[in-house]
């Protein structure tokens, strides 16, 4: 009998030294790889990023996680016991790890085995921070001891307000919610004080699984978790029996968030905030820093803006693009067509206005067309028919061969045939008006344009971004047409040369010789010419030179003031940097963009200051510190007393050109809105405006860039790929910038001055305003800089007997004379 109790003793004893050693070994082995956990003190958990339009409407929000950090201070104490109560009953206690919940825990599991359910766990609320945030959900034993002991550290290195606080924030409770108050936010629409107590229980519920308890998919499974925790909240003390009670009759109504009224436009303009962002701040303070962005964008002008560029081009595309065909072809039969037509992918860039049909029936005058309308998002699609009448397509919708458009359509079969997936938008009943006889409701014809365009508006005093239009459609295309295409500027270049005139002390008035001109170059000889080879003027004034875009006169212009003075004046504004000092480049044989030119035509109305456009207004981080202001002007007596002087702002930015010689500039531009060949700019504003066509050679590009007082706008019509806007059997009047440009131009001024009185363009102190008769008879007040009315001189050729190689661009031909 003793032989076997000392044998038990020895087994005993062996037993626990072998369970001693393997626990000790444990220990160090989960020790030796402890991550550092210090850095949990000065934790900011990410947090979404927010940018925001000039009339603080939501535009865009950044973000990996949707995420709202809320301080503990700010998170009500009702919803800080909940989520204590059902997770860590002893938080306030305990110093990391309960053994009390351990020991019940393994009892629980103990009568669990064998009966199939899942086993519970016992982790801390500071264990769930130690596993979030520092060892990862690995399921094994070393896991469990790491973050055991972690949570003992971070006890002691933390105060229990901050490790709740990082728990709440950073605990994921399903619907794409990170931290209680993005939940309150995706479940009930609320912010976390305006929770009820029955809704703080179902937010505690959830952290076990939010999946298992989510209110939509489980609602009897998502109550009697809620109810569980409001039993656990009366138990603690937390609440009374009685509100308990109450909280449990109440049902439980998700109420999924309504994301916050976002402004519906301007896509292209917040992707360019967003790579700003990022070039500032880097990618990850961009998505994850909680910056609150404000910017420049007017939403009402950049949806007219956006309306404007559409508009232009879909009528540029009914008048020269001709029809291209259908989106799909599918079986027109009554029983295949709808599922057909719903497997039919939806065209990028399509208008809301605008569906997908399916011609089911086509006859010589009409066809008819199905589609599917889904009055709501929970009920099935219901299949619609409509007529298209070939009176309506039969002068547009002819197909384009060979670059010459084909007949006007005779029937409907030449441009439809059944199973053509099309798209098509209704178009309402018109009553009967004089001898125009009434209208049936009927469908159009629509197809996406493949020529592009750019739109910028901008504040020439500021240099703010008012809007940004980078093509035809940001679903279709996220690449910025306003800001990264670089392309010829063409004619809408000739005022940078006609400054560098101005500068070097040749007045308005000065005659410049229009005539035929040869260079020779190392390519051969360059013969430019006006713009439709157009005769030749003879002896013309500055002022009339630019109104009527002569190249010619251009030309010698650049040549007399020299091309090292134009270069200056494009860097100076910054439209074409480092441009190479060739005389083709004065006829905008360079290339820049559509932002950079709307900047330089802003420093002529401003009285000659430098302008950098800027979309951002203010950056602030999630503390609401301000990191970063775009006006840098000095605000002098602005924190004086109310007693004191007004305060006024220093303008600090650099001045590039003299205030004269911009006002001249200004009055020049207003010519050619007057009189010259930007007049549909102008058309029905009644206020002053100025601005400058541009078309490049064969047509490829079309530009209109102007201003009134207050307002610069840049437009340009183009292909991705250069190709000519013109058709073979056209002349090419009808795609200038003159014409495609200029009424995009005048709907974006017109809408941004809505409502507003015309002013002036303002005269700088010093400039001499003297009247003079232009040849038509009408009577002009010309700038002048003082003493300089009569300085105008004899006539003479600057480029007489130039012959000599080295002054023209390298591949250029006489096809450039076609710059206008």
């Amino acid at each position: 009998m003793g032989f076997l109790v000392k044998t038990a003793i020895v087994l005993v004893v062996a037993v626990g030294l072998a369970g001693a050693g393997a626990a000790w070994s444990l220990y160090r082995n989960a020790v030796a790889e402890l991550p550092d956990y210090r850095w949990l003190a000065d934790y900011q958990p990410p947090q979404m990023s927010r940018i925001y339009a000039a009339d603080s409407r939501l535009m865009a929000e950044l973000a990996q996680e949707r995420r709202v950090f809320i301080p503990i201070e700010a998170i009500p104490q009702r919803l800080q016991q909940a989520f204590v109560s059902a997770e860590d009953q002893r938080f306030w206690t305990h110093h990391g790890v309960d053994p009390i919940g351990i020991a019940r825990t393994v009892m629980t599991n103990v009568e669990a085995i064998g009966s199939g359910r899942r086993l519970a766990g016992a982790s801390t609320i500071t264990q769930q921070v130690a596993k979030n945030m520092l060892v990862g959900a690995e399921r094994s034993l070393t896991r469990k001891v790491r973050e055991a002991i972690l949570a003992l550290r971070i006890e002691q290195a933390m105060p229990k307000s901050r490790i709740l606080e990082i728990y709440l924030n950073e605990i994921f409770l399903g619907q794409q919610a990170y931290g209680v108050a993005a939940a309150a936010q995706n479940y009930f629409n609320k912010s976390l004080d305006e929770l009820s107590l029955a809704e703080v229980a179902f937010l505690a519920a959830l952290p076990k699984a939010p999946n298992n308890y989510n209110p939509i998919r489980f609602p009897e499974a998502a109550k009697a978790r809620r109810d569980w925790v409001l039993e656990r909240m009366a138990e603690d003390g937390a609440i009374t029996r009685e509100d308990a009670a109450r909280a449990r009759a109440e049902p439980l109504v998700p109420r999924p968030q309504r994301r916050p009224d976002m402004v519906a436009v301007g896509q292209h303009f917040t992707e360019e905030v967003r790579r700003e962002l990022i070039t500032r701040f880097g990618q990850d303070q961009t998505t994850m820093g909680g910056l609150v962005v404000r910017t420049s964008l007017d939403p009402a002008l950049q949806a007219e803006a956006e309306k404007a560029l559409r508009n232009g081009l879909l009528d540029y595309d009914r008048r020269r693009g001709g029809w291209r065909g259908p989106v799909a072809q599918i079986s027109a039969s009554a029983t295949e067509w709808l599922p057909a037509l719903q497997a039919v992918a939806r065209p990028p860039g399509i208008q809301p206005g605008w569906r997908l049909a399916v011609a089911l029936e086509v006859r010589d005058r009409e066809a008819r067309l199905a589609w599917l309308e889904r009055p709501d998002a929970r009920t099935a699609p219901q299949p619609r028919t409509g007529t298209m009448y070939l009176e309506d397509i039969a002068t547009w919708a002819r197909p384009v061969r060979d670059g010459r458009m084909g007949p006007v359509l005779r029937r409907m079969q030449e441009a439809l045939t059944p199973g053509d997936v099309v798209m098509v938008e209704t178009l309402p009943a018109v009553a009967a008006q004089g001898r125009t006889p009434a209208r049936p409701e009927r469908l159009m014809l629509r197809q996406l344009p493949e020529v592009e365009g750019a739109v910028v508006a901008l504040d020439p005093n500021t240099g703010r971004v008012l809007a940004m239009v980078g093509g035809f459609s940001f679903e279709r295309s996220w690449f910025n047409r306003a800001s990264q295409a670089m392309r010829q500027p063409g004619s809408s270049f000739k005022p940078y040369v006609f400054l560098a005139g101005l500068e070097a002390g040749i007045p308005p008035n000065q005659l410049l010789l229009d005539a035929p001109v040869e260079i020779m170059t190392p390519q051969g000889l360059w013969r430019p010419g006006n713009y439709g080879g157009g005769a030749a003027q003879g002896w013309v004034t500055m002022r009339s030179a630019l109104e009527r875009s002569l190249n010619l006169v251009t030309i010698r212009l650049a040549q007399q003031v020299g091309m090292p003075a134009v270069a200056d004046v494009a860097n100076r504004f910054g439209v074409i940097p480092n441009m190479p000092r060739v005389l083709a480049m004065s006829l905008g044989a360079g290339e820049t963009t559509v932002l950079r030119q709307a900047a330089g035509y802003a420093s002529f109305v401003n009285g000659g200051r430098q302008v950098i456009p800027t979309l951002i207004d203010s950056v602030q981080d999630r503390h609401g510190r301000l990191v970063w202001r775009t006006d840098a002007r000095e605000c002098v007596g602005c924190n004086s007393d109310p007693g004191a002087q007004p305060p006024r702002l220093n303008d600090t930015r650099r001045q590039i050109v003299d205030p004269v010689t911009a006002f001249q500039m200004t009055s020049l531009l207003q010519g050619v809105v007057q009189r010259g060949t930007g007049t549909r700019a102008g058309e029905g504003l009644n206020r002053p405006v100025a601005g400058k066509t541009g078309t490049t050679d064969d047509y490829k590009d079309a530009w209109f860039v102007g201003f009134t007082p207050d307002l610069v706008v840049a437009v340009w019509v183009g292909f991705d790929e250069p190709r000519t806007l013109r058709l073979q059997s056209e002349s090419g009047a009808d795609v200038t910038g003159g014409r495609l440009a200029t009424p995009i131009f005048r709907d974006v001024v017109a809408a941004a001055s809505q409502g507003t009185p015309a002013i002036p363009f303002r005269a700088p102190p010093g400039v001499a305003l003297v009247r003079l008769q232009l040849d038509n008879g009408q009577t002009i007040l010309e700038a002048f800089r003082p003493g300089t009315e009569n300085s105008a001189r004899p006539p003479s050729d600057p480029l007489a007997g130039a012959g000599g190689p080295g002054t023209a661009a390298a591949g250029l031909d006489s096809n450039l004379g076609g710059l206008y």
